[in-house]
């Protein structure tokens, strides 16, 4: 243990504070949690898992070895406890199949099922799972669950991808791709004064429209929105497909817009079809997407040791926020012309970043907090999640190919599990491939088809941009 690693435990001897998202994400009116899924070439030694964890996860922060306690005033503290090993690892048992479909059913009725259990707050807040069989996407899988009281996705993430290491040269560095700033311009006055009048009146009509969202105005009921109270506790499904980053770069670079605005523009012209396909109707319904946002002050990261650098990304923890963002109608006009999302969303996200409703938003609920209590906020973002139609979550994931103790990674992906919503939608990048993780509610959304009409969106928009000249812009 290094010198940093055991100042750390001993500040956490002394029983440090849950941050106040902590508090919010583990509180009676939420419980979320983050399930990620390393997927494997080839099968995993299940004997190496304790050694693994205790020489590699362990000592990446003392929350893994910590639970949480609530003192007199009833705000809750991380305390170090020992840490029983065997207690977090499971490694179920399949019936034996004698198709690989079989296999692939099984494992997504398992992971849908741990999705819904709640992990004991008498012990540290995560738990792995080995799953020692064959699916259509790995010979063998590692199901990590994580509370994500212990850190939002991008400190989770950091903390996974530190055990593992670079399959072609282990003494080399994962890196990820590159996140570059747009370059500033030097502006007139007058350009100036027109910037900051958007950002006001951008700021007060978001600021205004998200508090409707959050206790008032409910998105309709459509097929992606059941509107069931208590969908908490309704099965889940768990399914993943995957996009070429290849064929988005190349629509990006015949639209000039960016890797995001053409992912946002595929997920709206997708959900509108499906929308469609299951009820016309729905095809012009109100429709809303609670993006997550990571808050740090970065640009991006190239390595794990960035990623773990507290100077380079901020202190570990929970440091996100929520944007509403309203998905485009499917009206005539982008039937015919699937183009239209993908400017539609250049629109909307360059308007959300001319507006300063994220941190307002923060000062909001930190102001209810200390008014109110933790309790007060966590009801407040309970009813926005359950207002909104969707929740949209990313990260990036490593360029090259990744292994852990020798172990080569063929895939992995990742879900947010315990809110009120019917529909999740998650992305990571991972060798130039775009893995998109569905959580469904169960029964209700055809989580089959709902993924045959991204891919249809996909090509649609891949189609119409190839038939312009490159140059075009909007």
């Amino acid at each position: 243990m290094t010198d940093q690693q055991w100042s750390m435990t001993n500040q956490y001897q002394e029983e440090v504070p849950v941050s106040p998202v902590g508090q919010y994400f583990n509180s009676s009116a939420l419980c979320i949690y983050i399930i990620g899924v390393l997927e494997f070439q080839v099968p995993l030694d299940e004997s190496q898992a304790i050694p693994l964890l205790q020489r590699l996860f362990l000592p990446i922060n003392p929350r893994f070895s910590s639970i949480m306690v609530e003192d007199r005033s009833g705000d809750k503290r991380w305390k170090k406890v020992d840490v029983n090993l065997k207690d977090h690892i499971n490694i179920p048992l399949f019936p034996e199949f004698n198709s690989v479909k079989s296999y692939d059913k099984y494992f997504a009725d398992y992971l849908s099922r741990i999705a819904l259990e709640k992990l004991p707050e008498k012990r540290p807040l995560w738990e792995i799972h080995i799953v020692n069989y064959p699916t259509s996407n790995a010979a063998s899988s590692l199901i990590f669950k994580l509370h994500h009281a212990l850190g939002d996705g991008y400190s989770l993430m950091g903390a996974l991808l530190s055990c593992l290491q670079r399959a072609d040269d282990p003494s080399l560095s994962l890196s990820f791709p590159s996140v570059k700033p747009s370059k500033s311009v030097n502006k007139s006055f007058f350009s100036k004064f027109s910037t900051i009048l958007s950002l006001a009146y951008n700021t007060i009509e978001d600021f205004w429209w998200g508090i409707m969202k959050s206790s008032v105005t409910e998105d309709d009921e459509t097929p992606i929105r059941s509107g069931f109270k208590g969908m908490e506790t309704r099965p889940v499904t768990i399914s993943t497909t995957e996009f070429s980053l290849e064929q988005i770069k190349l629509i990006k670079s015949r639209l000039g817009v960016t890797i995001n605005d053409v992912i946002t523009g595929i997920f709206f012209c997708g959900i509108r079809l499906y929308m469609q396909e299951i009820n016309n109707e729905s095809r012009v319904a109100n429709c809303t997407a609670l993006v997550l946002l990571n808050t740090r002050d970065v640009e991006g990261y190239q390595s794990v040791d960035d990623m773990l650098n507290a100077k380079a990304r901020g202190p570990w923890g929970n440091h996100i926020s929520f944007l509403h963002v309203p998905v485009p109608k499917l009206e005539n006009g982008r039937i015919s012309n699937p183009l239209e999302f993908v400017w539609e969303a250049h629109s909307i996200i360059k308007r959300k970043k001319q507006s300063l409703v994220v941190p307002l938003t923060g000062m909001l609920l930190d102001i209810e907090r200390k008014i109110k209590g933790h309790e007060a906020v966590a009801k407040r973002i309970h009813g926005t999640l359950s207002r909104s139609s969707m929740v949209i979550t990313n990260l990036i994931g490593p360029s090259q190919p990744m292994s852990l103790a020798n172990y080569p990674v063929k895939g992995l992906y990742f879900t947010l599990a315990g809110g009120p919503e019917s529909l999740v939608i998650s992305i990571i990048s991972y060798m130039g491939v775009l893995r998109v993780t569905l959580k469904t509610e169960k029964h209700f959304i055809n989580e089959d088809k709902l993924s045959s009409c991204l891919k249809t969106a996909l090509e649609m928009i891949l189609k119409a941009a190839m038939e312009i000249p490159q140059q075009t812009r909007s």
